[in-house]
């Protein structure tokens, strides 16, 4: 079937599609309003830090699944937090061995959820949850579940929410996700309040964000929680991150016709009609997480590309805050070099867009914000 014929068919699909879609999310929002409990709505601060267990600050575990874990959800808040220098944090996966990131790059744990256990009883002071593929565990809920019985504050980014959802803490609590899952929370975890348009939403212990992008505003609300307002506001004029309020718009992320339906269409379109680049991005000890994850991340979302790390040796790379990134064997031979971003952290991501756009089209550049939950883009 000629390629052009393809893209007619996929488009169709999507226009049909679209008032359904809509149309689900109206009826899913009437059920769940029916339904959810009457929770006082979280007004988003994070409760203050109070020490523990003779702790001089507190331990911070971010942890994955080794079998797939969203890439910037985990290294944004570690980098955060590793920058802040207000915590203990430890990059955590659910058994021994490499985390494989999604949807691109691996990363060595400095331990696994047994080990952790083993070496602090008490358990974390936070745990960070990304989203992960297998959000039903059992192994992370159950493990999340221990943690908040312990006393740990738990904070999902994007939705690591269907992890918290999935080991009970968020029964009877408010919280918040991508705008992709809305309707599936609703539906399948009616025992909470999931609150749209905020960033994040904490309820006593328990945080959850919004889609990808907010995991910065997230991470810098809970360095204020452990160190203050002075502290967040240092690092993130440091990071250039602009302010870390709840305020957020969830309704320009979905899919919309004739405001950003032809740039979702792409996640369908590309693959079938573009050959896919491999794009190396080099790193070396030192390289700056963040920016590499964002880098990687962005990249692999275009549908025409897959980007990767690469070193030209065959041994982990540690990042300017610690982390131990696992590059790609040597003898993979990419399309094309990406250097990554040197910008603050907080342009980094517009940098990456606008990129984007110059290489595939502002609409695979739009589609890319929208998987972000990225705010103003085009």
């Amino acid at each position: 079937m000629p390629r052009t014929a393809i893209l007619a068919i996929f488009t169709a699909a999507l226009l049909g599609a679209a008032p359904l879609y809509a149309a689900g999310q109206q009826q899913a929002a009437a059920v769940a309003t029916a339904v959810t409990p009457a929770v006082t709505p979280a007004a988003g601060a994070i409760e203050r830090y109070q020490p523990r267990f003779g702790r001089s600050r507190p331990l911070v575990a971010v942890v994955g699944d080794n079998h797939g874990t969203e890439l910037t959800d985990f290294v944004i808040p570690y980098s955060v937090l590793r920058r802040a220098g207000v915590a203990d944090v430890l990059a955590v996966a659910t058994q021994d061995g490499p985390l494989q990131m999604l949807p691109g790059l691996r990363i060595a744990p400095d331990v696994a959820i047994a080990q952790f256990d083993e070496r602090y009883p008490d358990g974390a002071d936070y745990v960070i949850v990304p989203a992960v593929v297998h959000d039903a565990g059992p192994a992370l809920p159950q493990w999340v579940a221990a943690q908040a019985a312990k006393g740990a504050t738990i904070v999902s980014i994007c939705d690591g929410a269907l992890v918290l959802a999935n080991s009970g803490i968020m029964k009877g609590k408010s919280g918040t996700g991508h705008w992709a899952t809305d309707s599936l929370r609703k539906d399948r975890y009616p025992e909470t309040r999931w609150l749209d348009n905020a960033r994040y939403v904490a309820d006593g212990k328990v945080v959850s964000s919004a889609g990808i992008s907010a995991s910065l505003p997230v991470s810098l609300a809970l360095v204020e929680a452990i160190a203050g307002t002075e502290r967040a506001t240092a690092l993130a004029e440091e990071m250039a991150a602009g302010d870390w309020s709840q305020a957020h718009d969830s309704a320009p992320f979905r899919p919309r016709f004739g405001v950003n339906l032809a740039a979702h269409a792409t996640r369908f379109t590309n693959p079938v009609l573009h050959h896919k680049d491999m794009l190396a991005v080099q790193v070396a000890d030192g390289v700056d997480e963040l920016a590499l994850a964002l880098t990687v991340d962005a990249w692999s979302r275009t549908g025409r590309s897959k980007a990767y790390a690469a070193s030209g040796a065959d041994v982990p790379v540690r990042t300017l805050n610690g982390l131990s990134v696992l590059p790609e064997a040597p003898g993979l031979v990419p399309d094309r070099m990406l250097a990554a971003q040197a910008a603050p952290p907080g342009k980094v991501f517009g940098h990456l867009l606008d990129d984007i756009a110059q290489a595939y089209g502002k609409l695979t550049a739009h589609r890319v914000a929208l998987d972000f939950e990225y705010p103003g883009y085009p």
